[in-house]
């Protein structure tokens, strides 16, 4: 009988304790919130369009009101493979998160009408993703990564009034610069007779050549796109799922410089215009220049810069010891209203 009332009173002792506030959080951000058969949080949203109605991908990570960040992958015709390292560090912060395939990538509907392609009709898409998310300026994050980054400045210039802070990740605002550097910085890095050739298949726009990629993967991707040896695995199973067709359309044949329809791309006069909250991101060996990154954070206007010393264009698996303090520093300030200085 002494073990039976031992054990009630040990009960009504610890009935009387104040909850764990770790453990309510925990509850809440794993709480499931969706009806009928789980899908582990992945969604099928509809998009509009005008030459169709089709479905993009989305997968969700928890439940937070106050901090919901919507992921912008890069490309364009890429892929969320490349943000999965995102789910080793935000949900041991309590953030809900979603990764997301833009229409045409690989885990959503893929089109054929090359009108879609455009800047404005993504920008247009991912409005239309975070009404379906229930997303509005007291909790949207938006980040974007390379062209992901083209996207969200693009975004926060048409629709900055739903955004409670914005992420630029490793792009810089005017692609004619980000040219400039390919080929003013990062080509002298390599060995001329190199360079030469990868120059003469270019000129001759045979990009489809073997050669080409055989030279540029060592000697330009390696060194500056992920610096990881061996790559991770997301990464390598990532790069068959590019939609070359909308890549080649908009960036060009390669990262080395831009050719395609965001050739001319410029935004760096209309950043002023960014009233949100704003953090840049880059890296020392980076395709774009880190200079340029830090130069953005000023000219919004309330911005923070953010360099990782170790990292390239992929610096969210390259120098994850920089990027992601950062980045999960950044969020909370904006999200307790701390002054994010330039």
């Amino acid at each position: 009988m002494k073990i039976i009332y031992g054990f009630v009173f040990i009960l009504l002792f610890a009935g009387c304790q104040p909850s764990d506030p770790t453990t309510l959080s925990l509850t809440g951000y794993h709480q499931i919130t969706d009806s009928g058969v789980q899908t582990g949080g992945v969604k099928m949203i509809p998009i509009s369009t005008p030459v169709g109605n089709f479905k993009v991908w989305t997968k969700r990570f928890g439940n937070n009101p106050r901090i919901k960040v919507l992921l912008l992958h890069g490309g364009p015709g890429g892929t969320h493979e490349l943000f999965e390292s995102f789910e080793s560090f935000f949900p041991q912060e309590g953030f809900e998160f979603y990764e997301y395939d833009q229409l045409g990538s690989f885990f959503s509907d893929q089109p054929k009408d090359s009108s879609l392609w455009t800047i404005d009709h993504f920008v247009e898409e991912v409005e239309q993703v975070r009404k379906a998310l229930g997303m509005d300026k007291e909790n949207f994050f938006l980040l974007g990564h390379s062209w992901g980054g083209i996207l969200a400045m693009e975004y926060a210039l048409k629709y900055q009034a739903n955004l409670k802070g914005l992420i630029i990740s490793n792009m810089m605002s005017s692609c004619p610069a980000y040219g400039k550097y390919a080929d003013e910085v990062l080509a002298k890095q390599m060995d001329p007779k190199i360079l030469d050739t990868v120059k003469t298949l270019e000129a001759k726009g045979d990009y489809a050549n073997p050669k080409y990629m055989q030279l540029l993967l060592p000697n330009f991707y390696n060194k500056h796109f992920c610096r990881l040896d061996p790559w991770p695995e997301a990464l390598t199973r990532a790069m068959p799922h590019l939609n070359s067709e909308i890549y080649v359309m908009m960036q060009g044949p390669s990262e080395f410089g831009v050719a395609g329809r965001l050739a001319k791309w410029d935004r760096s006069k209309d950043l002023p215009q960014i009233k949100v909250p704003t953090l840049t991101i880059g890296s020392t060996h980076d395709t774009m220049d880190p200079e340029h990154m830090k130069w953005m954070a000023t000219q919004v206007q309330t911005g923070r810069s953010l360099i990782c010393p170790n990292g390239s264009h992929c610096s969210m698996w390259d120098d994850q010891p920089h990027y992601f303090p950062g980045l999960v520093q950044f969020i909370h300030d904006v999200d307790a209203g701390t002054t994010i200085k330039k």
